[in-house]
């Protein structure tokens, strides 16, 4: 297991690439199941959890060839309908495999996915969405086994919560179903976007996208396409975060600054100077941030979950007292306590975490928990006086293809090494 290592106190500056989307390129590779032939696909990140995706792809039958990060699928062949447990603990997003595998053969076994322990995440609107195209789900010995004896066929399926991944699979499990199919309450993510593009350059025909009604009508097959992920959002968020508490001056290019509206008021609330220009993002940090009234997360359009962590390190070391409430996940302040170890002031029960910010932390040795936790330590040993050892490096890498590569592109001292 390897750690990451920051000698904290360099102020970040230049300007720096944004990796493809993680969250736009698995459901994408998931997809290409669907389709009869063979798909393209640009930008996708080297990635553990879009490496566990391909096994995944392997493992079904498909012919997989990655070219840097362009990634080629061959499903032409791809007869599997089950996916090994092994495979499906290592990746929480496995789950979306379940639309995709039930589209192309109307039957699928799987296991309950794994991924960060960051709360509850049930499955439960996944399988209401399969079920309503006419899937029967039986549990037996651990494992779900899903049948659609007389194929699928279009309904009308209404989500009690904007789940991003019950509408992944309500869209993949639909594409090919008989007849029309009416998704209301649909996760309006750029993912979601994303994914509909694909799916559309490949002969589907999706309707709403990015809206919170998605109408899908069936179609027969899908044929090979070619296409470019998405920029990570939730990585440009960590970047800026990361000139922010240091009070750099970063430019992320090649970005999408619609996908950040939600963050970058939150930004300039704290006190950076924002500046957007086409598909670039410059910010430029004070000195000492300044406190934010309050940040809550929501679906999109809102403020994102996996963007909360990065702000909570802002607010601990801003000037005043900020407070976040986590509306997603119950699970989403484990960073906090590390934070603490450091030398934070944040107090946090149940929703709520009340962060009095400070005027340094103080490296030490901390725990990365999940994903952006992990990352959001990362950030908070780039202002802190000394350094600072953050274990666990397995949780960061399953979101960032190097992230101590583009911090030290920006002047921070940072590496990876193996844990004591």
């Amino acid at each position: 297991m390897q750690c990451y290592v920051i000698n904290g106190g360099r102020r970040l500056s230049g300007s720096i690439n944004v990796q493809g989307s993680k969250n736009s390129a698995l459901p994408i590779l998931a997809s290409t199941l669907l389709v009869k032939g063979q798909s393209v696909l640009h930008n996708v990140p080297v990635l553990s959890d879009t490496e566990c995706t391909l096994k995944i792809l392997r493992e079904l039958g498909c012919v997989v060839k990655r070219e840097g990060d362009t990634v080629i699928v061959n499903s032409e062949n791809a007869t599997g309908t089950e996916i090994s447990e092994d495979l499906m603990r290592e990746m929480r997003s496995s789950v979306v495999f379940l639309g995709a595998i039930l589209g192309r053969h109307a039957k699928a076994t799987i296991t309950t996915p794994g991924g960060c322990e960051i709360g509850l995440r049930p499955i439960d609107l996944h399988l209401y969405a399969v079920r309503r195209l006419g899937v029967r789900v039986d549990e037996a010995h651990g494992k779900l086994c899903c049948t659609a004896t007389k194929g699928l066929k279009g309904c009308k399926i209404t989500f009690s919560f904007p789940s991003v991944g019950a509408t992944e699979n309500a869209i993949l499990c639909s594409v090919t179903a008989r007849g029309s199919t009416t998704v209301v309450n649909a996760a309006r993510e750029p993912e979601i976007t994303d994914l509909c593009e694909f799916l559309n350059s490949c002969g589907a025909k999706i309707r709403g996208a990015g809206e919170s009604i998605i109408t899908v009508e069936g179609v027969e097959q899908l044929h090979g396409g070619e296409h470019t992920v998405i920029c990570d959002r939730i990585v440009a968020s960590t970047l800026l975060s990361a000139g922010a508490v240091t009070g750099g001056s970063v430019e992320l290019v090649n970005t999408n600054p619609f996908f950040l509206n939600s963050v970058l008021p939150v930004f300039e609330e704290m006190g950076c100077n924002v500046r957007v220009r086409c598909n670039n993002i410059f910010l430029k940090a004070p000195r000492r941030l300044n406190r934010v009234d309050k940040i809550i997360t929501q679906p999109y359009p809102g403020f994102p979950t996996d963007s909360q962590a990065f702000f909570t390190t802002m607010a601990a070391v801003a000037d005043g007292t900020s407070v976040i409430v986590e509306n997603i996940f119950e699970c989403r302040f484990k960073h906090v306590a590390e934070l603490v170890r450091m030398g934070a002031k944040i107090r946090a029960e149940g929703k709520v975490a009340v962060v009095e910010g400070v005027e340094r932390l103080y490296g030490t040795q901390v725990q990365g928990q999940d994903l952006r936790g992990g990352a959001a330590l990362v950030i908070a040993g780039l202002c802190a006086e000394g350094i600072t050892r953050v274990t666990d490096a397995g949780y960061i890498d399953r979101g960032y293809t190097d992230l101590c590569g583009d911090l030290c592109a920006l002047n921070a001292d940072a590496r990876k090494e193996m844990q004591k």
